[in-house]
């Protein structure tokens, strides 16, 4: 072999293996694949799109969700609102006495008795006479999902929480439910334990976005307990806002207090039993 086709030899051997480690070119990987459309499948290098500068997006902040779940419900705005109380006799403006509800036949009996609305006959939101033995804070809306016989044939299709809140046909799927009610810059809650005022078939303004129907009450809408009325400061005919509110909305205050059909103390009595009982066989292997 000559000299200089070895020289030539090792030259072009030399060359082969400087180019094992040589980078790609840029033009290998154009900088147009990176980027993702509705078509494109994800890059085999997942690298390539961490920094790619037009797909990246930062890991550590998640998009907030588009409804947040304090607005399930809107407010229904500027309803005319009365009080009514348990044990109210009928008047030429409530022509139905409060002795029962549209759920509770002995209503009176099971509350403990006369919610006596008389300021100077109350204290911290309750009768002075007696502890009520249900939640003071009540309240009526002009629906009744209940019929004789089960429940109306539209309370599936317009009652959004029906389905998780069905118990079989003897039992209401509104009674017990929580809403907020404003007025100003307080807020109370209480519970829906009654239909009315005056109507009981309103669904349209109750879960809808009717207005309430005109009646003796100046269209009245809302039926509030002297708890809510002395919370909220109200006069006896006024107006405030009102929502339906999931129970994981409501916060604890005067309204989580008191009664054997308030969410509150239903939870707590279950906690404080769970506690006595302790733990179910078999539920726990306690060590030597």
């Amino acid at each position: 072999m000559k000299p200089g086709t070895l020289t030539h030899t090792i030259a072009v051997i030399l060359s082969s293996v400087s180019s094992l480690f040589t980078p790609s070119a840029p033009a290998a990987v154009p900088a147009a694949k990176v980027k993702l459309s509705n078509k494109s499948s994800k890059p085999q290098d997942d690298n390539l799109l961490k920094v790619g500068p037009i797909s990246y997006s930062p890991a550590a902040k998640a998009d907030p969700p588009l409804v947040k779940p304090a607005e399930r419900y809107p407010w229904k705005k500027e309803i005319v609102t009365t009080v009514f109380w348990i044990g109210e006799k009928p008047t030429g403006s409530n022509p139905v006495p409060n002795r029962s509800s549209s759920w509770d036949a002995s209503w009176t009996r099971n509350y403990g008795g006369f919610d006596d609305p008389e300021s100077s006959h109350r204290h911290d939101f309750i009768p002075a006479r007696f502890t009520p033995r249900q939640n003071p804070f009540y309240c009526a809306l002009p629906y009744n999902d209940k019929s004789t016989n089960g429940h109306r044939a539209e309370a599936p299709r317009v009652v959004p929480w029906f389905k998780e809140a069905y118990q079989g046909p003897g039992v209401s799927t509104c009674k017990g439910r929580w809403i907020a009610i404003r007025k100003g810059n307080k807020t109370v809650y209480a519970q829906w334990e009654d239909a009315g005022p005056f109507r009981t078939d309103h669904w349209q303004y109750v879960f809808g976005n009717e207005r309430p129907k005109p009646n003796l009450n100046k269209g009245a809408g809302l039926d509030v307990s002297p708890a809510v009325r002395d919370y909220l400061g109200l006069e006896d005919t006024d107006v405030t806002d009102w929502k339906f509110v999931d129970f994981n909305e409501v916060p604890r205050g005067p309204w989580s207090k008191l009664g054997d059909n308030n969410t509150f103390v239903i939870n707590q009595r279950k906690n404080d039993k769970a506690l006595v009982e302790g733990p179910k066989p078999g539920g726990m292997t306690i060590l030597p």
